[in-house]
C-alpha cells in the first residue's frame, strides 16, 4: 500500500497561495500608481513565509474589510485536510468538549436525561453526584434552568446539556416537576466532577462466561476494566468476551495496558514508526492478571484505532479468538499539540503496526470524503453479509506466532466472520424505529410503572416480569397514535426483534446498562456465535492447526 500523500495534495495549498500572491503582483503592475505606494509591497515582509505574506496582503489590500483571525481559522483546516483524514484542528471553544469523553470526567449536575414530549425527564442519577445528594430522582422533569423555561419551547438536547454543564464548583438553579406534586421544586446545584464511563457493562453470560463491553479507550478505561475483571472473577469467570464493537479508539497507552493483561512476558503488543519517530516496540511485561483466561474479542466495521491495536495483538500472538466483521482500518497515531490561543492540532506523527508487522491503515489517497464513504462501499459490495466478498492484497500477507495467515492494508479480519442479520427487518420496523416509537413507548412505560419496576434488581428478574405483560400489543396501539400504519406481514416478521428491543429499552430506564445489555444480548448474533464457539470448545489452537 502506498501511504505517501500525492504531490498534488501536499502542494495544492502552496500553489493556491502563490497564485493569489502572483495575481496581486500582476494587478499592481498593471494598475495606475497611487501616491504613497511603495512599489512591490511583497518586499514589505521579507522575513515572513508565503502564508503570512498572503494574509498580510489580504488584510491590507483586499477590497473589503476582512477579519484576519477568522480567515486563519478557516485556512488551517483546509491545509490539514490534505495530509490525512485524522489530522484535525480543534478550535479553542471546542477543545474542552473534545477532550471530555477521553479524560473521563466533566463538570455537571450528575443526571442522565431524555426528551419526552419536549420536556427533560431524568432517567438516572449519578450515584454520589450533586443531584442525588439534593434528592433529585429518576422520573423528575426539569422545567426551568436558571429561571429560563426549557420545557415545551423546542430546545434540543445539546442546548440543554450546555445549560446544565459548566465548570466544577459553579452553581445552577433548576426547577423540577415531580409526579403527584403540583408545584415546582427548586434546587440550587453546585456542579461537580461527573465521571464518563467507558466500560459500559460487565456481567456473567453463563456460569463460566463473562462479558465486558468497552465503548472507548479513555483515561480511566484501564482501571474500569480491572474493576470489571475483578467482579467477574469473583463469579468464577473462566472464559471472557471483550466487546469492542463500535469502539472508535482513544488513548494508545490505555489499549496497551489492557492488552498486557492477557499476554506473556516478551510478547510484542504493538510498534510505532514515523518519519520523525524512530521505531518503538512495546512488549508485555508478564504481570497481567488474565494470561490464562480463555479470551474472545468481538469487533465490527466501527472498531478502530486502539480497538484494532488490542484485537491485532491478541490475534497475532494467537492468544484469543476474534469474532465479528472486519474492523475500520485506522493505523495512524495522533499527538495533540496545544496552540497559544487555547486551540489544538491532533497531528498524525506515526503509524502503528501489529506484532506480525501488519499496517492496518486503509487507503486515503482519494481524499477525505472517499475515505469516510468506505463503510458504505463495503456495505454495497456485500462485505457485511459474505466473508468471501472481501479481497485481500496478497502482497500484504503476514503470519501470526503459530503461522496463521493474516493480512494488512485495511482493518483486522476476525477469525470467525458473522454476517449482519437482516431477516427480522421490515418497513414497519424501520418506520417505528426511525420515528423513535420504541424508545418513546419504553420511556413512557418505565415512567408510568417506575415504582413497581424498581423492585427488580437484576435484568433477568425484570425481563421475567416484562415477559408477562402485553407490551407489544400496547406498543402497536401507541405507534398508531404516532401515525405509524399497522402492517400484519411486517409485524409478524419483526415481532420478536421489537419485543426484545422494547424490553431492553425499558430495562435501561430502570437498571441502566446492567439492564439493557443482558436482554439485548438475546438477539445479538455476534455474541451468540462467540458463546457457541466457547461452549463448543473451539479455540485459537484449532484455528492454527486448520491452516497448516
Amino acid at each position: 500500500m502506498n501511504y505517501k500523500n500525492s504531490v498534488k495534495q501536499i502542494i495544492l495549498p502552496i500553489v493556491l497561495a502563490l497564485v493569489l500572491v502572483g495575481g496581486y503582483l500582476l494587478g499592481k503592475a498593471s494598475a495606475p500608481s497611487r501616491e504613497g505606494t511603495a512599489g512591490n509591497r511583497l518586499f514589505i515582509y521579507p522575513q515572513t513565509n508565503k502564508i503570512d505574506a498572503l494574509l498580510n496582503l489580504i488584510e491590507e489590500e483586499y477590497v473589503d474589510t476582512i477579519n484576519k483571525n477568522e480567515l486563519v481559522e478557516s485556512l488551517i483546516p483546509e491545509i490539514l485536510k490534505n495530509l490525512d483524514p485524522h489530522t484535525v484542528y480543534i478550535p479553542a471553544e471546542d477543545l474542552q468538549e473534545a477532550n471530555q469523553e477521553l479524560e473521563g470526567n466533566f463538570g455537571g449536575i450528575g443526571v442522565q436525561f431524555s426528551m419526552q414530549d419536549d420536556t427533560v425527564m431524568v432517567i438516572s442519577v449519578v450515584s454520589g453526584g450533586p443531584s442525588e445528594k439534593l434528592g433529585i430522582i429518576p422520573g423528575d422533569r426539569i422545567i426551568k434552568v436558571n429561571d429560563s423555561l426549557i420545557a415545551g419551547v423546542g430546545l434540543g438536547s445539546d442546548k440543554v446539556v450546555g445549560m446544565l454543564r459548566g465548570d466544577m464548583g459553579t452553581k445552577v438553579k433548576v426547577g423540577v416537576l415531580r409526579r403527584d406534586r403540583p408545584e415546582l421544586i427548586d434546587f440550587e446545584i453546585t456542579r461537580g466532577s461527573i465521571p464518563v464511563y467507558s466500560v459500559d457493562v460487565s456481567y456473567m453470560i453463563t456460569d463460566s462466561i463473562g462479558y465486558i463491553k468497552v465503548s472507548r479507550f479513555g483515561r480511566n478505561t484501564y482501571q474500569e476494566f480491572l474493576t470489571a475483571l475483578a467482579r467477574l472473577k469473583a463469579y468464577n469467570c473462566q472464559s471472557l468476551v471483550v466487546d469492542l464493537r463500535g469502539n472508535s479508539g482513544g488513548y494508545l497507552d490505555i489499549a496497551i495496558s489492557m492488552t498486557n493483561e492477557f499476554l506473556n512476558k516478551g510478547d510484542l503488543i504493538v510498534y510505532t514508526e514515523g518519519k520523525s519517530s524512530p521505531r518503538q516496540d512495546v512488549f508485555a511485561n508478564g504481570l497481567g492478571s488474565c494470561r490464562d483466561i480463555r479470551l474472545t474479542v468481538l469487533i465490527d466495521e466501527f472498531s478502530a484505532s486502539a480497538s484494532e491495536i488490542f484485537a491485532g495483538a491478541i490475534q497475532d500472538n494467537d492468544r484469543g479468538l476474534l469474532v465479528g466483521r472486519r474492523s475500520f482500518g485506522k493505523g495512524l497515531v495522533q499527538q495533540q499539540i496545544a496552540l497559544p490561543d487555547g486551540s489544538a492540532i491532533r497531528l498524525t506523527v506515526a503509524r502503528y503496526f501489529t506484532p506480525s508487522g501488519r499496517g492496518i491503515q486503509k487507503p486515503y489517497e482519494n481524499g477525505v470524503e472517499d475515505y469516510h464513504l468506505d463503510i458504505l462501499s463495503r456495505f454495497e459490495h456485500g462485505e457485511f453479509y459474505e466473508a468471501d466478498s472481501i479481497e485481500f492484497d496478497k502482497s500484504l500477507e503476514f503470519s501470526t506466532v503459530n503461522g496463521r495467515r493474516v493480512f494488512g492494508g485495511g482493518g483486522v479480519m476476525p477469525d470467525v466472520f458473522v454476517p449482519r442479520d437482516t431477516t427480522a427487518f421490515s418497513d414497519y420496523y424501520f418506520e417505528i424505529r426511525d420515528k423513535g416509537v420504541l424508545y418513546q413507548y419504553a420511556l413512557k412505560y418505565a415512567d408510568d410503572n417506575r415504582i413497581q419496576l424498581q423492585r427488580f434488581e437484576t435484568a433477568e428478574a425484570l425481563k421475567t416480569h416484562l415477559d408477562q405483560q402485553a407490551l407489544i400489543e400496547d406498543m402497536v396501539r401507541f405507534a398508531g397514535s404516532q401515525g405509524v400504519e399497522f402492517n400484519t406481514n411486517d409485524f409478524n416478521r419483526s415481532k420478536k426483534l421489537m419485543e426484545v428491543e422494547l424490553k431492553a429499552y425499558i430495562a435501561r430506564n430502570i437498571l441502566d446498562n446492567d439492564g439493557f445489555y443482558p436482554i439485548i444480548g438475546g438477539i445479538d448474533e455476534v455474541l451468540k456465535m462467540a458463546i457457541q464457539e466457547i461452549q463448543a470448545g473451539h479455540d485459537i489452537q484449532q484455528f492454527s492447526e486448520s491452516e497448516k
